[in-house]
């Protein structure tokens, strides 16, 4: 008696698991993701982002969230990998083992056939892949029976009687031959070779601050559809060859630096872009858009650096544009915004030069022959001691890759060209036609001027032309002295004050940040500004060279009183 009923709980216990198992082989993927069977890839990829976002573990806590996240990741498993797809079309089944989706009976090999509510009738429409669970008799009641016509010695389920425990205990059976099963193959990523790996050590050396845009790939072993998004990833990177660099994290084995970055995968791929959009060192923003080759490089593109600064070429003061300062470059194109190629440019050379761009209508405009420029686009530069150089007109690109490695072999040459310059004695009409030239104040120079590494700043502002001219001489020659004279003309030095001027009739908004009234009691006016601080000093004396020497004296020796600015000073 005991014995029978340990056999009937025995029974009872397998056939329990067994239904288990075969639910779980009966998902049906374009179910779970709400797809049509004629579904595109791009139709899936969108349903599968849409409801991983959705039902995300970290996201949705709700009862069953995690279960239903579990599918949606099976299913797209399934659907994104095309030899998988088209088994489970064919076969009901990913594996391509003929399953309760096979074909009709008498199909070579196969010869599966099926009967329900014991009607005995063959040759009926096979269940669809998901569909044998609401296949009923009267009042709901289901009674199935099978007749399996398969080959000797295979399973006719399709799956080996170790899936049903391996579910539960982790673990299958070594002696496989006593139930027909099958060794069931491991899932992971597939090698990333083609990827660079990159950890702690290489992320500070070739990453961080070096003006190149990354694309990065976390993965681990558990993560599922990476072999697509992979793919893509290279796709994007190949398309973008020379502009964009691709690397993946392996968080299994750093665990620790991926959760410290927070970009740990937990369950789906995340896909990182080391972007200088919000900071000059740069920093990581993660894509969030379809996992599509069109999306994923639209958002790369838009992340590329933008260290050149866009300027009108009829207002651009090109003697303050590198006083003092880095070489120059400027591009000349006919471009609505700055090319993409010289915003890498302007990332990878950064710290080399100060970069503009402008549009232009063509060649024919008396500002560009005046640049000396015949054809565009075209590349204008400055060195260090105000030195013009047309670098290259009728700029040709094959590529973006030959187009960036040409261009900067261009700006190496440059740059030594400045280096040798810098070591030569500078002629003193050379000098005095640079280092003693009064910039005047406008949108598009206040940063390289009057930036916030300058600690103070002197304006000039005047209401007149006879005003200008009265500034800008006693500036000259006050700028020229021990006490107050600009100390970074030579590279390395530490500056302490910069000159500038000021047209108070067309920077009426920048007067008024100062003074209410915008200082229109006076017709020439000194003002000392520490814009890294926000303060400022106003002189509104007699303008001569002794008293505007003074008050420049008090402003270094910290004699003078500085108040905050009313809002922050913005030139047009």
């Amino acid at each position: 008696m005991g014995t029978r009923l340990a056999s009937i709980i025995l029974v009872l216990a397998f056939l329990f698991l067994f239904r288990l198992s075969l639910e779980a082989k009966t998902m049906d993927p374009y179910k779970v993701l709400g797809v049509e069977r004629n579904a595109s890839q791009r139709e899936i990829q969108k349903a599968f982002h849409k409801l991983s976002l959705q039902y995300h573990p970290d996201k949705n806590k709700k009862k069953g969230a995690q279960q239903k996240f579990e599918e949606i990741n099976n299913a797209y498993e399934i659907l994104s990998d095309e030899e998988k797809r088209k088994n489970f079309d064919m076969y009901g089944d990913e594996k391509g083992a003929p399953g309760f989706g096979a074909g009709p009976s008498g199909d070579q090999g196969g010869g599966y056939t099926f009967f329900t509510n014991g009607g005995g009738r063959q040759g009926q429409q096979p269940f669809g892949p998901g569909q044998w669970q609401s296949t009923g008799g009267q009042g709901g009641s289901q009674s199935f029976s099978f007749s399996f016509g398969g080959p000797s010695g295979s399973n006719p389920f399709g799956f080996g009687m170790e899936d049903i425990f391996s579910n539960f205990f982790g673990g299958g059976f070594k002696d496989k031959g006593s139930f027909g099963g099958h060794s069931k193959a491991q899932s992971g990523p597939k090698s990333s070779s083609s990827i660079k790996v990159i950890n702690k050590q290489l992320l500070k050396k070739e990453i961080v601050d070096q003006g190149m845009t990354w694309l990065l790939f976390p993965t681990t072993s558990s993560l599922k559809g990476v072999d697509h998004v992979q793919s893509i990833i290279e796709e994007v990177a190949s398309t973008l060859q020379g502009a964009l660099k691709v690397g993946r994290i392996d968080c299994d084995s750093e665990s620790s630096f991926c959760k410290d970055l927070g970009i740990y995968p937990h369950r789906t791929p995340r896909i990182f872009v080391y972007s200088y959009i919000k900071s000059n060192e740069g920093s990581l923003v993660e894509y969030s858009g379809d996992i599509d080759v069109k999306s994923l490089k639209g958002f790369c593109q838009e992340h590329f650096p933008r260290f050149s600064q866009r300027v009108n070429l009829k207002q651009f003061d090109f003697s303050s544009s590198n006083r003092g300062r880095l070489p120059t470059l400027m591009l000349l194109s006919t471009k609505k915004e700055t090319p993409v190629i010289w915003r890498v440019l302007s990332g990878l050379f950064r710290k080399q030069f100060n970069f503009y761009d402008a549009e232009v209508t063509d060649a024919s405009d008396p500002s560009i022959k005046k640049l000396g420029v015949d054809a565009l686009p075209a590349i204008v530069g400055w060195l260090s001691n105000g030195e013009r150089h047309v670098l290259r007109t009728g700029i040709n690109v094959k590529d973006l890759k030959s187009a960036i490695d040409d261009l900067s072999n261009l700006l190496n040459g440059f740059e030594k060209k400045n280096r040798k310059a810098a070591s030569r004695p500078t002629s003193k009409t050379q000098s005095d036609s640079v280092e003693n030239q009064i910039p005047l104040l406008t949108g598009s120079n206040f940063d390289s001027v009057c930036g916030e590494k300058t600690p103070v700043c002197v304006i000039g502002a005047f209401r007149s032309s006879k005003a200008r001219n009265k500034l800008e001489s006693i500036l000259k020659m006050v700028s020229q002295k021990t006490l107050s004279r600009r100390q970074n003309s030579t590279p390395g030095s530490k500056e302490t004050i910069s000159y500038a001027l000021v047209d108070a009739t067309k920077q009426v908004s920048f007067l008024n940040a100062f003074d209410s009234a915008g200082f229109k009691s006076s017709d020439k006016i000194l003002i000392a500004y520490k814009r890294r601080k926000g303060k400022f000093a106003a002189y509104l004396g007699e303008i001569t060279e002794e008293e505007v020497e003074k008050f420049i004296g008090s402003v270094l020796n910290g004699d003078v009183t500085f108040t905050n600015t009313r809002q922050k000073p913005i030139l047009k």
